[in-house]
């Protein structure tokens, strides 16, 4: 098998005519088709599968079986190769709808729009999409509608393909689309990202002001190109719904996740209000005499109006989507300034988006954690989570040594020494997760580190009292940015004063030495 290398993907806008957003839309069209195609194929067969006797013997099998010699339980190898023999009769395998897909293929026209590499990769992300369902890893897989379609990908160097010379472009279908790079950027992270080796290439359209706006997307082999200094270090961090606590050897803050991103929750309903009176109106056989859907097949009408509403709505949760992965990626590059490996508590993220839906959807926590993983990771450092149940960060106080419960409306820590003033829970959380190896806590560094991150602390609490001021984690690979708020209808965070100075003198404080305790 070829060894797995790590990969990146470099996006960037195409320049295209309106003769080359024809080409495109077509071949996009096809593609689709021949997913529904294989989607409905692979489905079918799955059905059959299911109602087989092998399957259903397979299905009853233990899935692990104990071992004579070890005495441990282990996978049962003739349930697994049960299930192999009956998808293999069966034709579920990527193989088998692959073929079916270039039969397709070639009994049309689609032929004169796909290669056989792109509808070999077509097929195969339906069959995926099938195979997850039948795992019961995702959900029942859906069609493609024309706006529901939007990328169509190569197949190694295959039909789509990119080319520096003479000028970097795609070719696709007889078409050549040069990118739209930036000229100000030729020697930074574009003009490193392009001399790597390319693996393939991926066509995406993006609805943009109600205008289809055409993105290659090039996966190149490697690691991400680093372009900004980044410190060696440790930083802790103690994520939540909506806010992200950090602390690092010189600084720490308590911040708001996409503080830039506020939902237009009473726009929105009044827009699907609006959508749903027009649908009503305009279509009223589709309803029964209590206000329901009709059953079977229908056909629906849509006014101008209604499109227009469509496409607004549509606008307004691509910018809410759009608007928060540049928030993520300001707040991680500025995070692993400070550090590059990254340190705390290991969440689960499907539980906060039971108990704070709207928080989570507008703030994605779950998204940011991830996006600085890669980052980290595609720096040389990484991103260590711990486990809560092992170390209980939020309920441990170094000076006592002891473990005390609080409600999660109880946002400060009080000190059960008594001569400490209380801190905020989620930095002082951060700061243990800092001191943390592994699932196992510190108390040494955590004394010892103390007097020298109190300060910071202080610090960061006396700023989150103050929001206009909007100060967060220090920038140091931001330059010649003024701090402050930022100008009326642009997004952005300012940049605040550099304290390292101040953090410098703190941490050269005394430090108490203490004894390595490991938490059960």
């Amino acid at each position: 098998m070829r060894a797995k290398t790590p990969s990146f993907i470099a996006e960037f806008p195409l320049r295209t005519t309106a003769e080359d957003e024809a080409i495109l839309s077509k071949r996009l069209d096809a593609a689709r088709q021949i997913y529904n195609a294989s989607l409905g194929e692979a489905m079918r067969r799955l059905a059959l599968m299911r109602q087989s006797k092998d399957w259903q013997r397979a299905s009853k099998m233990p899935k692990t079986v104990m071992e004579e010699r070890s005495g441990k339980r282990i996978g049962n190898k003739a349930r697994s190769r049960l299930f192999r023999e009956t998808q293999e009769r069966f034709g579920f395998t990527r193989d088998s709808i692959q073929k079916f897909a270039e039969s397709c293929r070639d009994a049309c026209l689609i032929g004169d729009h796909l290669g056989s590499h792109d509808t070999q990769t077509t097929s195969l992300r339906a069959f995926q999409a099938v195979q997850q369902y039948a795992f019961g890893i995702r959900g029942r897989p859906r069609f493609k509608s024309a706006r529901r379609f939007h990328s169509v990908e190569g197949k190694g160097d295959s039909v789509i393909r990119f080319r520096k010379e003479p000028v970097p472009a795609i070719h696709c279908a007889g078409l050549v689309l040069p990118l739209r790079l930036d000229p100000k950027d030729k020697r930074g992270w574009q003009g490193i990202a392009l001399e790597a080796r390319t693996k393939y290439v991926r066509v995406v359209r993006r609805t943009i002001r109600g205008r289809a706006r055409w993105y290659c997307q090039i996966i190149q082999e490697g690691l991400s190109p680093q372009v900004r200094p980044m410190r060696e270090g440790v930083v802790g961090y103690d994520p939540a719904p909506s806010t992200v606590a950090f602390v690092s050897d010189t600084d720490a803050s308590l911040e708001r996740l996409c503080p830039e991103v506020e939902q237009p929750w009473k726009e929105a309903r009044r827009i699907l209000l609006s959508l749903d009176r027009s649908r009503r109106a305009t279509n009223p056989g589709n309803y029964d005499t209590e206000g329901r859907v009709n059953r079977g097949t229908k056909r629906w009408i849509r006014s101008e109006r209604h499109k227009r509403r469509l496409r607004d709505l549509a606008e307004t949760e691509r910018r809410l989507t759009a608007a928060p992965k540049t928030a993520h990626g300001n707040l991680a590059n500025r995070i692993l300034a400070q550090g590059k490996i990254i340190q705390g508590e290991k969440l689960c993220y499907r539980s906060l988006q039971k108990n704070f839906g709207r928080s989570v959807k507008v703030r994605a926590p779950g998204i940011w954690v991830e996006r600085i993983r890669r980052k980290a990771e595609s720096a040389g450092g990484g991103l260590i989570e711990i486990d809560p149940r092992k170390t209980r960060l939020s309920q441990f106080d170094h000076t006592t040594g002891q473990y005390v419960k609080k409600p999660l409306s109880q946002r400060m820590h009080v000190f059960g020494g008594g001569r400490t003033e209380p801190v905020q829970r989620d930095l002082y959380s951060a700061f243990l997760a800092k001191c943390s190896e592994k699932d196992f806590l510190d108390i040494r560094q955590v004394r010892k580190a103390w007097p020298g991150a109190e300060p910071l602390l202080r610090r960061a609490m006396s700023r989150g009292k103050e929001p206009a001021r909007r100060e967060g984690l220090s920038r140091p690979h931001v330059l010649g940015v003024r701090a402050g708020r930022p100008s009326k209808g642009k997004m952005g965070s300012g940049c605040p004063r550099s304290r390292s100075s101040e953090a410098g003198e703190a941490v050269a404080q005394a430090r108490a030495p203490e004894s390595w305790i490991p938490i059960p």
